[in-house]
Parts: C-alpha cells; structure tokens; sequence
C-alpha cells in the first residue's frame, strides 16, 4: 500500500493533468452518493463540521474521503479543512493507498474552479483576485494561471499581514505579479476572475462590483448557512455549479438566492457534466457575467486519488495497469 504524505500529494497532482483528470470523471462519471455532513461542537467556538464523501468506479477503484472543518483552526494556525482519503480496489476491497486528503482536497478544489474557468471565463482574462487567505489562495491563483495566462494577481484578506504574505508566495511561485488588495470594492471593479475561497457567513462581493466580461469563481461557502456573494451577482450572472444537486441542497450562494426568488433552479445553465459531455454550449459573449459555485463532490476526490496513486506508482515503478482510468 502506498502512502502518500502532503509533499509526495503535491507532487503526484500537478495542475495540467489533473484538471484533465477531473474533466475525464466528469465526462465519464462514476457512483458518487451525496455526501454526508455533520456538525460538531467545538467548546467555545462555532461548531465544525465532518464530512463523509465515496465514490467508485465499478470493478476498478474505490474511494472514501473523511473530512473535517474547523473554523476557529484559523486563530491556532491550523488550517480549515483537514483530511485523510482511503483508495481500495473495487474488485477486492483491498486497500491500496492512503493519501493526504488536506492537500488533494486542496488541489482538486482549485482544478475544479480552473476546469469551469476554462469555459466560463474570456479567454483574455488576466487579471486574477483572489479573495480569502487560506490554503486555498495559493492553490486557486496557481491553478487559474494554468488555464489562462495571467499577468496579475491581488489578493484581499480580512488580515492585510496575511493577505500581502500570499501575495508574495504567490509572486514567487507563478513568477507573476502579485499585490495584497487593500479595498475589496476595487479589486473586484478591476478583476477579470474573481475567486473566492473563505469561510463568510454574510456577502463579500456585491453584484454591482462586478465588471462585464467577469467571471466570478465561488468556493467557500459549502453550508446553506454560508454565503461569499449577494443576491445582485447572481441575478446578474449566467450561473454555473458543480453539481447539481450538491449545489442546489448546500451551496449558500444558491440556496439562498432560490429562496429569495434571485435565482431559479432553471437559471442555473449547466454544471460540470453538461459542459465536460459538450451538452451544454456556454456561447459566451464579451459582456457576459459567468458565476461558477463549487461546493465539492467526491467525484472530484476520486479522480484526484487515482492520479495520484498512478502517478506516484509509475515513478516507484509499480504496476497498476489492471486498473488503471483512461486520463486525455
């Protein structure tokens, strides 16, 4: 069995491929129930959240990825989300890896937003906001830049410390030029992508910020509790999702607009298998909002797993051939 730590994850998962792996599971699917979601107490603090996700590939390989989310791990230099993700063999059961599930849950995450970006956002987009300064940011601005070749990054963060902190690794990382973002209202005015990723209860980005031609990337907000935007930026938008059905049941952006009447459930255009199976044509014009809202699924985890137990099992030069998922 193979074990694969944060770093062996990381390198076993490297943006190009795995957004090709994600669009291969989408278009092809697999057996992936909803996901279970649980909420803890944590004594003196809001209340986290275990998450329970499978997914298979009949006779080839089966995953479980368990979960949790802590809000307040942010004040003890923690991050958020945590996790562990089992890979067995569907035929027998057998166990075949353990792989760290904060780094694939991190990395399959920002594929996803970088995998809708692809169809949603203008090709000539540049210029990159990142909003949030977890884990999440560095992944989301490394993954964007995959898909589109950006010239700028800002990042706005409750924190400015640690929003001109991710901005520099960021700069180091992609060698591109990255600046913290001091006033969210003019980053979002200014930004081509707006991407999301934070642990908000209440709006960030208001719809009237946004520019025509944007594309507005929404990652957190994965409770119907929780929100990152404004009733106006989904009415304003062509509205995109993961999944239907996770979105429609989970994602705070969309339940809460489909109470309020902003959004409804036929104005959401298509998710992730309509535009991977080419039965949804996103036909953009140049002036179009985009607004894609991700809560996660396990099919994402699932073909994130499976790259990197192959990847990682062709360099140790182990053989998984009988197994193994076709990757274009």
């Amino acid at each position: 069995m193979l074990h694969l730590d944060p770093d062996a994850t990381r390198a076993a998962l490297e943006w190009r491929p795995l957004i090709e792996a994600l669009r291969t599971m989408f278009r092809d699917g697999c057996e992936s129930p909803v996901r279970h979601h649980h909420d803890f107490q944590v004594p003196g603090e809001a209340d986290g959240t275990l998450l329970l996700m499978p997914a298979w590939v009949p006779g080839r390989y089966l995953g479980t990825k368990l979960a949790t989310v802590v809000p307040g791990n942010g004040a003890r230099g923690l991050p958020a989300v945590m996790a562990s993700y089992l890979l067995n063999d569907a035929r027998t059961g057998e166990m075949v890896a353990m792989i760290d599930g904060g780094e694939l849950t991190a990395r399959r995450t920002a594929a996803a937003s970088a995998l809708a970006a692809d169809y949603l956002a203008r090709q000539d987009a540049r210029h990159l906001l990142v909003v949030g300064t977890g884990r999440l940011s560095r992944n989301l601005a490394a993954a964007h830049a995959s898909v589109r070749p950006l010239s700028r990054v800002a990042v706005w963060g409750r924190d400015p410390e640690k929003a001109r902190a991710v901005a520099e690794e960021i700069a180091g990382e992609l060698d591109i030029l990255a600046q913290p973002a001091d006033n969210l209202e003019e980053a979002v005015r200014d930004a081509d992508i707006v991407s999301c990723a934070t642990l908000s209860e209440a709006p960030l980005v208001q719809g009237a910020w946004l520019k025509p031609g944007s594309h507005l990337d929404l990652v957190g907000a994965f409770k119907p509790t929780m929100r990152e935007s404004d009733d106006e930026a989904v009415s304003r938008a062509r509205v995109f999702v993961d999944t239907r059905e996770g979105a429609t049941k989970e994602a705070g952006d969309i339940v809460q607009a489909l109470t309020s009447g902003a959004l409804a459930e036929d104005g959401i255009e298509a998710d992730l298998f309509d535009l991977t199976r080419g039965t949804h044509a996103v036909l953009r014009q140049a002036d179009d909002i985009t607004l894609f809202k991700s809560v996660g699924a396990a099919l994402e985890d699932l073909a994130a797993a499976i790259l990197a137990f192959e990847t990682a099992s062709a360099r140790t030069g182990q053989s998984t051939s009988s197994r193994i998922l076709p990757v274009m």
